[in-house]
């Protein structure tokens, strides 16, 4: 029997052109890509300004950047909840302009990382508002379509933002210069949803700030076998993804010694995943969100195996670190879209808290994670890859149990 609080129902309808609508969300979700991933080519230019002596250390970073993210995610939730999603996306967006131009300026290290981890915070307003107002007016496999859709359109990010940080390198502009461009995109961002997104929280629906609301929505959330399961197996696999974003540098540095090609390298993965989000908007309504992650989901256990092996026998090589990694990348668009969209299934009547806790699980639980995976690089591919792996099972094992072993069902 369902929670007297829990609900599936949605409008079922977008507030703007369906088409613009998918596209602002996914602008939306593309600032936290663009904060991660257009890091990756200066990393070694940042340690060497700021002096910073252990190569794995230039992964703290994006570590601090994700935490950051993580913790806030707490806040945003229970507070667009009361007073609704456009103040507080306004808000979020406007502190991601000023917290870009923070990092900057920095002098130090240190600083570096406190102004990367406030910008992580202001970033997660944007994720966790924006995954609330998609729920606002979709659910279930409606949902997961347009969480598919936007994905893909988001997917741009990762595949363009190292070729602009590499760019920006290649004119011989600093690196604080990415995050100027970084601040102007976010301004952009924002003055589009101030132009075109109305309100999308029921007025009648807002939710009170008091503490006891807010951790009995919390257990409400808790309660939930398919919410706990599916987040949790998004929070491993995220850390496998985080694993590869923190270490790919120096894989493609120290390990194939091809540091100048890791942005078409990183593109041609990302692309995968856009392509997996792409077909999952085009089959989800047929054949439902559980037979197509859990699918999904056995991929990508089965190449990390694979590739694993491959490593492990030493006939590593970068086509077969590209190869086998967009494969794997592929199925996680599949699962992952899926994944989310099954979390929040019965989170209708408290979207924006029930989007903060998963999002606080399975960002900082990815974070912790993938820093373990990355700190852990020896010069090869064998660490990020007995990661991957043991992420899938773990996800795997977690499902089984959530759906009491009825596994690749149609729904």
């Amino acid at each position: 029997m369902s929670e007297p609080h829990l609900s599936t129902a949605s409008a079922d309808r977008a507030p703007l052109r369906f088409g613009e609508f998918v596209a602002l969300v996914a602008a939306l979700m593309s600032l936290t890509a663009l904060g991660i991933d257009s890091m990756l080519p200066a990393l070694p230019a940042i340690g060497t300004s700021l002096g910073v002596a252990e190569p794995n250390h230039r992964q703290f970073v994006i570590t601090a950047y994700l935490i950051g993210f993580a913790v806030a995610q707490l806040v945003y939730g229970p507070v667009s909840d009361r007073f609704g999603r456009r103040p507080v996306l306004i808000v979020a967006l406007t502190c991601y302009m000023l917290t870009c131009a923070l990092a900057a300026v920095a002098g130090s290290f240190t600083l570096l990382l406190i102004a990367r981890a406030a910008m992580g915070a202001a970033a997660a307003g944007a994720r966790v508002v924006t995954v609330a107002l998609v729920r606002d007016c979709f659910a279930g496999r409606a949902m997961a379509r347009v969480m598919s859709l936007a994905f893909m359109v988001f997917m741009a990010a990762p595949i363009l933002a190292p070729t602009f940080g590499q760019l920006v390198l290649w004119t011989g502009a600093s690196w604080r210069m990415i995050f100027w461009g970084i601040g102007i995109a976010g301004a952009a961002v924002l003055a589009w949803f101030l132009g075109r997104m109305p309100e999308t929280l029921d007025p009648d629906a807002r939710q009170s700030l008091a503490p006891s609301r807010i951790f009995g929505d919390y257990i409400l959330v808790a309660s939930d076998r398919a919410a706990v399961g599916y987040t949790l197996a998004i929070a491993l696999l995220t850390g496998g993804l985080f694993g590869f974003i923190g270490s790919v540098q120096q894989v493609m540095a120290d390990v194939f010694h091809r540091a100048d090609l890791l942005v078409f390298v990183f593109a041609g993965v990302a692309s995968t995943m856009a392509v997996g989000s792409f077909v999952n908007s085009r089959i989800v309504m047929r054949f439902g969100t559980r037979l197509i992650s859990h699918t999904a989901l056995s991929v990508v256990i089965v190449v990390a195996a694979v590739h694993l092996a491959i490593a492990l026998s030493g006939h590593e090589n970068i086509w077969t670190f590209a190869v086998l990694q967009a494969l794997m990348m592929g199925g996680f668009g599949l699962a992952t879209s899926n994944f989310s969209a099954m979390a929040m299934e019965r989170m209708g009547a408290i979207a924006g808290t029930a989007s903060s806790l998963q999002g606080f699980v399975t960002t900082l639980g990815g974070a912790l994670i993938g820093a373990e995976i990355g700190q852990r690089f020896d010069g090869t591919t064998i660490p990020l890859y007995a990661g991957f792996l043991l992420m899938g099972l773990g996800a795997f094992v977690i499902i089984a149990v959530a759906e009491r072993g009825r596994l690749f069902r149609p729904s």
